[in-house]
This record gives C-alpha cells, structure tokens and sequence, in this order.
C-alpha cells in the first residue's frame, strides 16, 4: 500500500501551486491503481477533500481524469500526452520491430526500458502465451539495483547516479536481491568490461534477466533491452549475444541518436 505523504513533498516551493497539486494528484496513480476513491487522493496527496474535488472536476473536464462510479482513474487525455513525448515515441517504433523479431526467434519476454530518476521505466514488452506472469508492464517502474535493464542504466551512467541510489537505500525484493553497495558496484564494473548484465531472481523467485546498453548512433546510451525467461531454460551466453546483435542493428539503422 503507498503511504500517506507530507503535503508537498519533493516539490519544493512549486506544491502551494496548482499545478503543483495537480501534480500530486495526477502521481498518486500508481500502476496497479484501476480507480482511487477521493478518501484516498486526499491521504495520499495529503491535500484536503476540498481541494481534491475541485481540481478532480476540472481534470475530468479536460479528460486527465475519468469517473469509475464514486472512483476517479486516470483518463484517455493522460494517454493521449504521454504517447506524443517523441524521444521515446521515436525509440520505441524504431525498436518494436526487431524486438518482435527476437521474440519470434527465442520465445522469450524481451522490454525495452530507459532510466527514469532512480527508477527503470519500460516503454515497451513483447511477450507471449509461453511466459508466466512477471511484475513488468508498459510504462510500470522497477527498482535499478536489481534488475538486469537497472544494472545496465546503472553501468553506463555517472557514479554519482549509484551514490544517490545507495543514499536512497537498496530494498530486497527476493532472498537474492543484492543490497550490498560494494557489491553492486562490483557487477557494474563486471557489466562494463563484458557489455551486459545478469539478474537470477533478483526481483522474482525462478525469472532470470539479461541485457544489454542500446546506443544511439551518436554513442550516446538512450535505453536497455532485456530478455526473460524462467531459470531452468535461461542461456545467458545466448541471451546477451541475441541481444547485441539486435541492438547493433538499431544503431547501425541511423534512425536513433
């Protein structure tokens, strides 16, 4: 369950706005949240009921909102924004194709995701009826420091990104999650010399993780691309060379950068 939050938290000045409480509104959606009721806007915004509805009214008219019963849900209008942003929309057409083509070949999930904050966020999943259910979805978050896309954002970015993390502190999330700074910082030095990452269930008990950095043609790293599988049938070795050859062929292709 998320906890309720000091008003205004991580906003700074901008949270007595109302853009700012907007904001806060609009973020309290988490992605497994299908409807929140206005109780529950409020306890987690910590903005009064009063303000909540008013604003609710006005989101609901430019459709940043829905109504679901006496329930709100982010609506078509929030959608509609985040599918314009055109650094992922660009990646993301660019690389769904020969993400498809790799499915197709290894039938295993493959994401696509990118680093957001201290977080990994997944632009795109190709699955299919052979996977069992893992805790990844389009636009859903997971944690850097335990995840095979994490580690590889993690690798590829200023140290000071791994400090901030640490700082944050690393939350086990299996009996195998690796919350020991030092030896995070060892497997990053180990993807950066062998170009990917491993993760054996890190974030869920029987699903290994490879991936790869995913450079633009400027060199510039703008995403990871990552296979899953079930332990028992993961090849790493495959895994990563399936990967590389694939991410050659998107920087090759010129159409990122």
């Amino acid at each position: 369950m998320v906890q309720p939050r000091r008003y205004g938290e991580g906003q700074g000045e901008g949270a007595n706005s109302v853009l700012g409480k907007t904001r806060l509104i609009l973020e309290a959606f988490q992605i497994d949240d299908v409807a929140l009721s206005l109780s529950e806007l409020s306890r987690q915004t910590g903005i009064s009921k009063a303000s909540v509805y008013r604003l609710a009214q006005e989101l609901l008219e430019w459709g940043m909102l829905e109504r679901s019963g006496q329930e709100y849900r982010l609506g078509m209008r929030a959608f509609e924004l985040g599918s314009r942003v055109p650094r992922f929309r660009v990646l993301r057409d660019a690389v769904r194709p020969l993400m498809e083509d790799l499915h197709f070949s290894v039938k295993e999930t493959v994401h696509l995701a990118v680093l957001d904050g201290l977080d990994v966020l997944y632009l795109e999943k190709v699955t299919g009826a052979r996977q069992a259910t893992r805790p990844s979805r389009i636009a859903g978050r997971m944690p850097l420091h335990c995840t095979a896309t994490g580690k590889v954002l993690l690798a590829y970015s200023p140290p000071f990104l791994l400090e901030e993390l640490v700082d944050r502190g690393l939350e086990r999330l299996t009996p195998a999650t690796i919350v020991m700074p030092g030896i995070l910082a060892k497997q990053l030095r180990g993807v950066r010399a062998q170009g990917y990452a491993v993760e054996q269930e890190e974030t869920t008990p029987g699903f290994t993780s490879v991936a790869v950095p995913l450079f633009g043609s400027s060199g510039m790293m703008l995403a990871a691309l990552s296979l899953t599988a079930p332990t028992f049938r993961a090849d790493t070795a495959a895994f990563a060379a399936a990967l590389t050859a694939v991410t050659r062929k998107v920087t090759a292709s010129y159409q990122i950068n």
